[in-house]
C-alpha cells in the first residue's frame, strides 16, 4: 500500500551533487490529483487506500500539444510553472516534450498535431515524401519557441527536467524499413526538430536538466540496435547539451538487478543469478537488455559520463504480458517504485513516474462513448491490452483518464516497492 507524505527526495547516488533530483521538493499536480479523486471517489478497500497514497506521488506532465504550454491552470506549462515556483522551496517540475512533426511515425494511437503533410482530416499523411519544412516551422515557431520563451522565464525560480521526444530518435534508429519512418520528411523532422528542440531549451535555461529519450532495452538493448542509436545520437552533435538519457518511457520493463558486467547472462550463464530474471526472454534473442538496469549499463558503455532516469510509473509487476512487445494499456500491470533518487547506481539520477499512471495509451477500436476511434493501433487490441476480454471496458484515446486502468494498477501494486 502507497504511504507517501513528503515528496523530498534524499542522497543515494555518487556525483550526487549535480544530480538534477538531488534534494529537491517534486512538483505533484493538481490536475493528475483531480484525475486520482475521480477514481478514489467509486473505490474501495486497499485499491482506493493506494489511490489516496498516489495523490502524494509526482509525476511528469505531457506537453503532447501546442495548447498545452500557455495558460493559467496546472493542466498548462505556464500554469504549473507558476505554481512550482510560488511553494517554498519552489518545486522541481519534469516536462516531458513531445510534440515533433511526424511524431511516433511506427505507431498510430500517439500520432501528434504536427505534420509534414496534413491529411484532410488533420492526420499526418506518414507516407509522403519532402522536406517537412512546413512541419518544422510549426514546431519551432508554436511549440519550441513558446516553450522555451517560459522555461527561460522561470529558469532561476523553478528547478526543471526536461525529456525530449520520446521514442522518436529510436524509431528513426531502427524502424528505417516502415515507410512511416523512412521517408525523407519523417527522417528531417526529426534530425532537424530533435537538435533544434535542444539547444533552443538549453539556451533558454542552462541549468535545466535533458534527458533525450533512449526507448528500452527490450526494443535498443541488441548490441547493433544500440549502435544505431548511438550513431543518431552522435549525428546530431547535442550530447554536450544533454545530461542523459531516458529510459522505458511510458513501458512496463522491470528494473531488475544489475549484473557485475554486460552480456553477463548470455549463451546460459549464470542464470541463477538474480540479475538474469528475463521476464521476457530477451537473453535467448541474445539481447543482454532484459532488465532497464542491464539496459542501462549499456547505454553507459555507449554514452560515457551521461546519467539516466528509468520510468517506474508502470512497471511494478514484472512478467504479466504473454508478448513483451505489447505495450498499450497492458492487462495486470501495477505501478513502480515511487520517485527516488535511491537507485543503487552511480549513473542512474532517479526513478520517476514518467508516464502518468491512469492515463491511457491509446484507444479500443470502440471508444467509451461508443465512437470509433480514428486512431486505432493494433497494439491497442493485443491479447495483452485491456479492453481485449469480454467484459472489460473500451479504452479511451492516448492521454484519456482510464478509470479501471488506473484502478487494475493500484490493485496490482508491489508493496516492496514502496
Amino acid at each position: 500500500m502507497l504511504r507517501i507524505a513528503l515528496c523530498i527526495i534524499t542522497a543515494a547516488a555518487a556525483g550526487a551533487a549535480q544530480n538534477p533530483f538531488e534534494g529537491k521538493s517534486f512538483y505533484v499536480n493538481p490536475s493528475y490529483q483531480k484525475e486520482l479523486n475521480s477514481s478514489i471517489a467509486t473505490a474501495t478497500g486497499a485499491v482506493k487506500a493506494t489511490l489516496e497514497g498516489m495523490l502524494e506521488v509526482p509525476s511528469a506532465f505531457w506537453v503532447d500539444v501546442m495548447a498545452k504550454i500557455n495558460g493559467t491552470t496546472p493542466d498548462t506549462v505556464e500554469g504549473i510553472l507558476k505554481d512550482a515556483g510560488s511553494r517554498s522551496p519552489a518545486q522541481l517540475v519534469t516536462l516531458i516534450v513531445y510534440d515533433l512533426p511526424n511524431r511516433d511515425c511506427h505507431a498510430k494511437a500517439s500520432n501528434g498535431e504536427i505534420c509534414c503533410t496534413p491529411n484532410a482530416d488533420g492526420t499526418c499523411n506518414y507516407n509522403a515524401n519532402g522536406d517537412c519544412s512546413a512541419g518544422l516551422n510549426k514546431y519551432k515557431t508554436q511549440y519550441i519557441n513558446p516553450l522555451a520563451a517560459l522555461v527561460k522565464e522561470h529558469c532561476t525560480k523553478v528547478p526543471m527536467v526536461l525529456i525530449i521526444e520520446p521514442d522518436s530518435l529510436p524509431n528513426l534508429a531502427t524502424n528505417q524499413g516502415d515507410p512511416h519512418c523512412g521517408n525523407s520528411a519523417t527522417k528531417a523532422a526529426y534530425e532537424q526538430g530533435i537538435p533544434y528542440a535542444i539547444e533552443t531549451l538549453s539556451a533558454a535555461c542552462p541549468q535545466a536538466a535533458l534527458y533525450l529519450d533512449a526507448a528500452h532495452g527490450g526494443w535498443l538493448g541488441w548490441t547493433n540496435n544500440i549502435q544505431l542509436f548511438a550513431q543518431e545520437v552522435t549525428r546530431l552533435n547535442v550530447l554536450d547539451k544533454l545530461r542523459g538519457f531516458s529510459t522505458n518511457v511510458a513501458n512496463y520493463q522491470p528494473i531488475g538487478i544489475a549484473c557485475p558486467q554486460l552480456k553477463w547472462c548470455l549463451n546460459g550463464k549464470h542464470q541463477s543469478d538474480p540479475c538474469c530474471a528475463d521476464p521476457c526472454h530477451l537473453e535467448g534473442q541474445y539481447n543482454p537488455a532484459q532488465n532497464e538496469a542491464n539496459y542501462v549499463m549499456e547505454l553507459a558503455a555507449s554514452f560515457p559520463g551521461k546519467y539516466f532516469i528509468t520510468d517506474t510509473g508502470r512497471n511494478g509487476v514484472p512478467n504479466m504480458r504473454s508478448n513483451c512487445a505489447n505495450w498499450c494499456n497492458i492487462r495486470g500491470a501495477g505501478v513502480g517504485r515511487r520517485p527516488t533518487t535511491a537507485t543503487n547506481s552511480s549513473f542512474v539520477d532517479a526513478y520517476y513516474w514518467l508516464k502518468t499512471p491512469g492515463e491511457s495509451d491509446g484507444c479500443t477500436q470502440t471508444l467509451p462513448s461508443g465512437g470509433k476511434c480514428s486512431r486505432y493501433d493494433s497494439f491497442c487490441g493485443s491479447t495483452d491490452s485491456i479492453g481485449s476480454r469480454p467484459g472489460e471496458p473500451d479504452a479511451p484515446v492516448a492521454g484519456g483518464w482510464f478509470d479501471y486502468q488506473i484502478k487494475q494498477l493500484a490493485a496490482n501494486s508491489n508493496p516492496n516497492l514502496f
